[in-house]
C-alpha cells in the first residue's frame, strides 16, 4: 500500500485524495516512522522504533517498541483512535507490528501492519 498522505496520483497522474481510513492508517505510518527531534516544530513528534533497527533484535527490543509505539500513539492520535492494542513481533533480523485500532469518528474497527519492507 503507497502512503497519500492525504493527497496522491491516480492512474491518470491527476491528483486524487484518500478516504478516511486510509488518511488515519497514514497518520499511523507517519508517526511510527517519524524520529523524535525530525520535525522542527514538532520536536517530540514520533514514535523511536526506527531508533531501535540497529539494536540487537530479542524479546526485550520487541517489548521496548511495543511501549514506545503504543505511548506515542496515545499521545499523538489519540483524539482520532482509541488503540486497542500494539503487537510487535520479532522474526531473525526484523520485527513486524501489529496496531488494532478504532477510529473514533466512525467507531470502525481496523488493523495495520507495519512490517520488514518499512523496518
Amino acid at each position: 500500500m503507497n502512503p497519500d498522505y492525504p493527497f496522491h496520483f491516480d492512474g491518470c497522474g491527476r491528483t486524487a485524495s484518500t478516504n478516511d481510513d486510509d488518511h488515519v492508517r497514514d497518520l499511523i505510518e507517519q508517526l511510527l516512522f517519524t524520529r523524535p527531534g525530525e520535525r522542527v516544530n514538532r520536536p517530540d513528534f514520533g514514535s523511536g522504533l526506527l531508533q531501535l533497527v540497529f539494536a540487537p533484535n530479542s524479546d526485550e527490543l520487541a517489548a521496548t517498541a511495543q511501549f514506545l509505539v503504543q505511548g506515542s500513539l496515545q499521545q499523538w492520535l489519540g483524539d482520532l483512535i482509541l488503540v486497542e492494542g500494539v503487537n510487535v513481533e520479532s522474526h531473525e533480523s526484523t520485527f513486524q507490528v501489529t496496531v488494532q485500532y478504532t477510529v473514533r469518528r466512525t467507531q470502525q474497527r481496523q488493523v495495520a501492519q507495519f512490517g520488514p519492507g518499512g523496518l
